[in-house]
């Protein structure tokens, strides 16, 4: 038995009213998505457990199947582990995006989308200015890096910036409640950054040419080396595995939990991706591996710009570009298929929420519920009625 997943990021959303209070996947034109779910059975999801946050690192994991409140450090030590970072126990591990800040109002979480070749400029700057041999910034993807303290401690909190556009930076800066050196010194490299990335060339091109300037660090989401099994160790129905997608994070977790990275060509994480790119190589690589998981963050992205049409695109553009060649390609006697978000982003808070996502899970075999629409509402009628965290994978790889 082969074993896809197709991660459809952020693309749960409440009623919207440009689509007359229907959601993002209720308005979308998605013939083969739902063609998928009409011969599959559906269900919801809780993915993210009460004392977690809402991240898609802690999403990902739990569809994975991973017991995210004993096993999740963070998405920083994720994403380092997806660039080849080699860092120590000790080493305090962050997520670093670079942002943009306009007088003192956090502007959005990714410096106007800025180019991955324009932000590996900015991160030797940083190294340069403000790196040290206990502070060291690592390249990422566009707006996504690495920062590391070694000998840090993880006894303060950080707001993720995609949480807060709109901030005032004073009200969102990281904060403890007993004394934290790490602390202090993690606000004092914000602070300073602003002056070091402002007065780069690549920020003042893109401020020449109307563009956001990436003009001030955001460290966030700190955490220590994990100790993770193997899904080959946790489900002995999978014997090798690969995970295809755009951001750091995913490969991370795809890394940690044995699963060969295939990076896609003009893979971008935006609206703009590779999807036909994707498809190919998902298809390829379930001729190759037991299990594939397909991450695309295109959702996920239009919904923290708060920009409904375009999150509808993005579901359209997943249903033709990757859900059609995908269905036409496959052994469906012999594929197990998974189609899901990883949490909602609603447009309307731009950010996300722990509310339960609509899944579809086709199995060989398997009756079918029958349900002619795939979408957060059809679902809530599906036979697998309402799943809690991995019970999900435990029912994938039955």
């Amino acid at each position: 038995m082969k074993y896809l997943v197709i991660l459809t990021d952020g693309a749960a959303d409440e009623p919207i009213a440009e689509f007359n209070g229907k959601t993002a996947f209720q308005a979308a034109n998605k013939p083969n998505i739902d063609a998928l779910g009409k011969m599959s059975r559906m269900g919801m999801l809780k993915t993210v457990p009460d004392s977690l946050h809402p991240g898609s690192e802690v999403a990902n994991m739990t569809i994975m199947g991973y017991e995210t409140e004993k096993l999740y450090q963070g998405r920083g030590v994720l994403e380092a582990a997806a660039i080849g970072i080699d860092f120590e126990p000790t080493d305090l591990v962050m997520r670093c995006n670079v942002c943009t800040v306009e007088g003192d109002i956090l502007v959005n979480h990714s410096g106007g989308h800025i180019t991955t070749e324009e932000a590996g400029e900015l991160i030797d700057e940083l190294n340069d200015k403000l790196g040290s041999d206990r502070v060291h910034f690592y390249k990422g993807v566009s707006y996504r890096h690495i920062l590391i303290i070694k000998g840090g401690k993880n006894d303060f909190t950080m707001t993720p910036p995609h949480d807060v556009p709109g901030a005032k930076i004073k009200d969102v800066l990281p904060k403890s409640d007993i004394p934290s050196e790490t602390k202090d010194l993690i606000t004092d490299l914000m602070l300073r950054s602003r002056a070091v990335l402002e007065a780069h060339p690549v920020n003042q091109r893109r401020k020449a040419a109307g563009k956001c300037m990436a003009n001030t660090i955001w460290p966030w989401s700190a955490g220590f080396k994990p100790s993770m099994p193997t899904l080959q160790q946790m489900f002995p129905q999978i014997k090798t595995g690969a995970v295809i997608s755009a951001v750091d994070l995913i490969f991370g977790i795809g890394r940690l939990g044995g699963l060969n990275p295939i990076q896609v060509e003009g893979a971008t994480g935006l609206y703009n991706t590779n999807f036909e790119g994707k498809a190919q190589a998902t298809i390829e690589a379930l001729n190759k591996y037991d299990y594939v998981y397909l991450h695309m963050e295109a959702p996920d992205e239009a919904g923290h710009e708060g920009k409904a049409m375009l999150k509808k695109q993005t579901i359209e553009d997943i249903d033709k570009k990757v859900v059609g060649p995908i269905l036409n390609a496959v052994d469906l006697n012999n594929t197990t298929i998974a189609l899901l978000p990883d949490h909602p982003t609603p447009c309307a808070i731009k950010t996300h929420t722990n509310t339960e996502i609509p899944f579809i899970l086709y199995k060989p075999g398997n009756k079918a519920d029958g349900i002619e629409h795939y979408d957060e509402v059809s679902a809530l009628n599906g036979s697998y009625g309402h799943l809690v965290l991995t019970d999900f994978m435990k029912e994938m790889m039955k």
